[in-house]
């Protein structure tokens, strides 16, 4: 099939298969005319694809899932389940970040209160930074001496 109707099949633009493709994901043959031709299996890839970005996987991620199947074939029902099960605990990990994210937010963000002893933001002298990069209290770090552990 052409780009075009890969394109409206799998409800992407063309440039982002053209991108699937530079990134390996898929794969094209070019007809005489020069146009991309995609076998009709490029449909199930596009969706398993779509289907790992949007519980949060990254491209190098599905990449590799993609390369762990014999002869690069399309992955089928057992595939998935065998990818979706091994991404499992990754993708609850993320939900329960967001989830204690989001149970910090409520309390905190925009109430205008002005107790820094239970704040989840404040970070004096930049004391977070020993748990690693991004906005570590909210993420679940607890701050130095705080005496929980972490």
């Amino acid at each position: 099939m052409s780009i075009g109707q890969l394109a409206a099949r799998a409800g992407v633009n063309a440039s982002a298969l053209r991108f699937y493709e530079k990134e390996g994901l898929i794969v094209s043959v070019r007809a005489p005319s020069g146009q991309r031709r995609f076998r009709r299996d490029a449909l199930r890839r596009v969706a398993f694809i779509r289907a790992a970005q949007q519980v949060g996987l990254s491209l190098d991620e599905v990449r590799a899932a993609l390369a762990s199947l014999p002869d690069g074939r399309t992955p089928n029902a057992e595939d998935w389940a065998r990818l979706s099960a091994a991404w499992r605990p990754q993708l609850q990990a993320r939900i329960d970040a967001l989830c204690a994210l989001r149970d910090r937010l409520t309390s905190c963000i925009g109430c205008g209160c002005l107790s820094l002893s239970q704040c989840h933001l404040y970070n004096p002298q930049d004391q977070a930074a020993a748990h690693g990069a991004g906005a570590r209290y909210l993420l679940g770090d607890r701050p130095l001496g705080s005496g929980d552990g972490r």
